[in-house]
Protein backbone atom coordinates (compact mmCIF):
# COMPACT_ATOMS: atom_id res chain seq x y z
CA UNK A 1 0.00 0.00 0.00
CA UNK A 2 1.28 3.42 -0.95
CA UNK A 3 1.91 5.94 1.85
CA UNK A 4 -0.09 8.57 -0.05
CA UNK A 5 -3.20 6.39 0.08
CA UNK A 6 -2.66 5.73 3.79
CA UNK A 7 -2.61 9.43 4.69
CA UNK A 8 -5.70 10.40 2.69
CA UNK A 9 -8.30 9.00 5.14
CA UNK A 10 -6.41 10.49 8.10
CA UNK A 11 -6.21 13.88 6.37
CA UNK A 12 -9.93 13.70 5.59
CA UNK A 13 -10.68 13.08 9.28
CA UNK A 14 -8.59 16.12 10.25
CA UNK A 15 -10.47 18.22 7.65
CA UNK A 16 -13.79 17.17 9.21
CA UNK A 17 -12.51 17.88 12.73
CA UNK A 18 -11.19 21.31 11.68
CA UNK A 19 -14.47 22.28 10.02
CA UNK A 20 -16.61 21.15 12.95
CA UNK A 21 -14.43 22.87 15.54
CA UNK A 22 -14.13 26.05 13.47
CA UNK A 23 -17.90 26.32 13.20
CA UNK A 24 -18.30 25.53 16.89
CA UNK A 25 -15.81 28.21 17.92
CA UNK A 26 -17.53 30.73 15.65
CA UNK A 27 -20.96 29.93 17.10
CA UNK A 28 -19.78 30.14 20.71
CA UNK A 29 -18.11 33.53 20.28
CA UNK A 30 -20.14 36.55 21.41
CA UNK A 31 -19.18 39.37 19.05
CA UNK A 32 -20.88 42.06 21.14
CA UNK A 33 -18.87 41.34 24.29
CA UNK A 34 -15.89 39.76 22.50
CA UNK A 35 -15.99 36.71 24.78
CA UNK A 36 -16.69 33.01 24.48
CA UNK A 37 -19.74 31.51 26.13
CA UNK A 38 -17.62 28.74 27.65
CA UNK A 39 -13.96 29.85 27.76
CA UNK A 40 -12.55 26.56 29.06
CA UNK A 41 -14.04 24.55 26.22
CA UNK A 42 -13.03 27.24 23.73
CA UNK A 43 -9.40 26.76 24.73
CA UNK A 44 -9.62 23.01 24.17
CA UNK A 45 -11.46 23.47 20.87
CA UNK A 46 -8.90 26.04 19.76
CA UNK A 47 -5.93 23.81 20.53
CA UNK A 48 -7.40 20.85 18.68
CA UNK A 49 -8.46 23.11 15.79
CA UNK A 50 -4.94 24.53 15.44
CA UNK A 51 -3.40 21.06 15.60
CA UNK A 52 -5.79 19.84 12.88
CA UNK A 53 -4.96 22.77 10.61
CA UNK A 54 -1.23 22.26 11.25
CA UNK A 55 -1.50 18.56 10.35
CA UNK A 56 -3.46 19.32 7.17
CA UNK A 57 -0.87 21.85 5.96
CA UNK A 58 2.05 19.65 6.97
CA UNK A 59 0.68 16.74 4.92
CA UNK A 60 -0.28 18.89 1.95
CA UNK A 61 3.38 19.85 1.48
CA UNK A 62 4.53 16.20 1.49
CA UNK A 63 2.37 15.07 -1.44
CA UNK A 64 4.00 15.38 -4.88
CA UNK A 65 2.27 17.51 -7.47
Amino acid sequence: MNTENKNQPITFVFWVVAIILGVTLYKQFDFKNLKFQNPAMAVIYGIVFLFSVYYIFKNSKKQPK
